[in-house]
């Protein structure tokens, strides 16, 4: 009885995307790559871009108050807020969750950022869960973020090409102490500092500062220093790392990867996603494939829940598992025991 009343369960999520799309044809245009190799093997469709007003801060909110409605939640409910966002966002040197805080009436929470680039929501997931069994007084807690970092690639850099799928939205997650829904298991999470300086924005920082003359040698865009480097070190640990941190979820969670009825998968190349489908023995039908929406960043396992559910991929009881993996580098995964809790 005593775990029954401290399980932590998602209460609801919420997603915004703006209407701007950029199609699989574009990205072949800009970038000469041929329109199969965008479609197919790149995995783009299309993806998600931001209008004029879709701000990064501005969509986490639209995520957040769509949450709170499913929910039909009061906002003064609220204890705590994580933002989940970018650092790219309205404003440099500027805590986002604070100013979320405001725009959904959250006036008995307080808040705070935090960011582990495509790992975030996931590292959150931990974050708050371990805050909520510390502290009695945290009792719903709401995860939520925007995201556009498309606004940082150059479809004439060759060498930034697998972030071509980087798109742009917001979300959201409620938890609560004692909700006896969707219950959130165990979190796995791996960093490795060999790859921190591989994918940068050179210009902007103090190392760099923005001036007339980077922003003309397009210094302000993403940038791989390292291309050989990098790649050499991908190819042998982050694969072997994304499954590591998958089945040490589940393994923490006291499951294992047979019990694994939905994979809440990032956006990535095709081979890769059907390449973890194989080495987990899932379907195709078990996890959805982003390729009409891009790369949301850490939006992505939230979006990609919504989805499963909208297409009947989810029911009562199912193991679902949140992965995702960062420039950084960073990998990590979250298990959750969705619908009411049943007896095996």
């Amino acid at each position: 009885m005593k775990q029954e009343t401290e399980a932590i369960g998602i209460v609801s999520t919420g997603v915004y995307l703006p209407d701007r799309r950029m199609s699989g044809r574009d990205i072949a245009t800009l970038s000469g790559i041929p329109l199969e190799v965008v479609e197919l093997k790149m995995g783009i469709k299309e993806k998600i871009v931001p209008g004029p007003n879709d701000h990064t801060c501005q969509m986490g909110v639209l995520a957040a108050k769509e949450a709170l409605k499913k929910a039909d939640l009061d906002p003064r409910e609220l204890d705590l807020i994580i933002y989940i966002g970018e650092e790219h966002k309205e404003y440099p040197l500027w805590t986002a969750g604070i100013k979320l805080q405001q725009e959904i009436g959250a006036v008995n929470a307080w808040a705070f950022d935090v960011a582990m680039r495509c790992g975030t929501t996931v590292m959150a997931l931990k974050v708050a869960k371990d805050m909520m069994k510390a502290d009695p007084e945290i009792r719903t807690v709401l995860l939520a973020g925007g995201y556009r970092n498309v606004d940082f690639i150059d479809y004439e850099n060759p060498r930034t090409r697998f972030m071509y799928n980087l798109s742009a939205g917001g979300g959201a997650i409620i938890l609560q102490r004692g909700y006896q829904k969707n219950e959130l298991l165990e979190t796995s999470l791996m960093t490795d500092g060999s790859f921190s300086e591989d994918v940068v924005v050179v210009a902007g920082g103090t190392k760099h500062p923005i001036t007339a003359d980077a922003i003309e040698k397009r210094l302000n865009y993403l940038e791989v220093l390292d291309p050989a480097g990098m790649k050499a070190r991908l190819e042998e640990k982050s694969m072997r790392n994304f499954l590591q941190v998958i089945r040490q979820s589940l393994k923490k969670s006291g499951l294992s990867e047979v019990d694994i009825d939905y994979l809440a998968i990032l956006h990535m190349k095709r081979s890769a996603h059907e390449y973890v489908l194989r080495e987990l023995q899932l379907q195709e039908e078990q996890s959805v494939y982003l390729e009409d929406y891009g790369h949301i960043g850490q939006i992505d396992q939230i979006l990609s829940v919504e989805l499963a559910l909208e297409q009947g991929k989810i029911a009562t009881g199912d193991v679902v598992v949140l992965v995702s993996a960062g420039i950084g580098y960073a990998w990590g995964a979250t298990t959750i025991r969705w619908g009411k809790k049943i007896a095996y």
